[in-house]
């Protein structure tokens, strides 16, 4: 009987001056950082965006695709991204005031370049699994609570692959932990989580 919290990609990449910035991505570092710090969580997990150079889902992968072109990877449509969290890079590292000695475990993830992932647990095509639910169970985890980098691509796939993969798990989205890219793209991926069973919250109202 466990409480974990997951922390999706607050990298640099996904933050102001990144590479890929999320609006605002910032502000969620001390929110991650005062939850971290609460003593709630029996364990801290953090997933970390860790792409190939030569990444697929990258547009410059791609002769004539501009970032934020649609194009198509594993035989799914993809966004063509800015290169970004290139392994090893200061892109890819995480926000250097995150307090990253409470995180437990760190899953990498988008490591193969034929296929993009999203979710921590799996890559898009649904076919390789990262080794996170297997993490998670192994550490008797009925509570996970997600929050992070982007609303509307990581978190929203984490989330909804952590309902499909974790049965019997209760998974919250803390909300004022999480900033997305596109605001129609936030409220339709808050639906969809709300409506595969993700409870809501505001960081302000877990019990401590």
């Amino acid at each position: 009987m466990a409480k974990a919290l997951l922390l999706i990609d607050i990298q640099n990449g996904f933050c102001p001056g990144g590479n890929l910035p999320v609006a605002d991505g910032d502000i969620v570092v001390p929110i991650a950082n005062s939850l971290m710090e609460s003593g709630h969580y029996d364990l801290i997990v953090a997933s970390q965006d860790w792409h190939p150079a030569d990444h697929g889902s990258f547009a410059s992968q791609h002769p004539g695709k501009a970032p934020f072109d649609m194009g198509e990877l594993s035989g799914q449509p993809q966004v063509m991204w800015p290169d970004h969290c290139v392994q090893g890079t200061p892109d890819a590292a995480f926000h250097p005031e995150l307090l990253t000695a409470k995180i437990n475990y760190v899953q990498k993830k988008g490591q193969n370049p034929a296929v993009d992932s999203y979710s921590a647990f799996r890559d898009n095509d649904k076919a390789a699994l990262t080794g996170l639910a297997a993490y998670l169970v192994s550490k008797d985890v009925t509570e996970l609570d997600i929050m992070g980098l982007a609303t509307d691509y990581c978190v929203k796939f984490s989330a909804l692959d952590a309902v499909d993969m974790l049965p019997g798990v209760k998974v919250r989205l803390i909300a004022d932990g999480c900033r997305g890219i596109d605001p129609k793209g936030v409220e339709e991926a808050i639906e969809a989580m709300r409506e595969a069973g993700v409870d809501i919250i505001e960081s302000s109202g877990i019990t401590l």
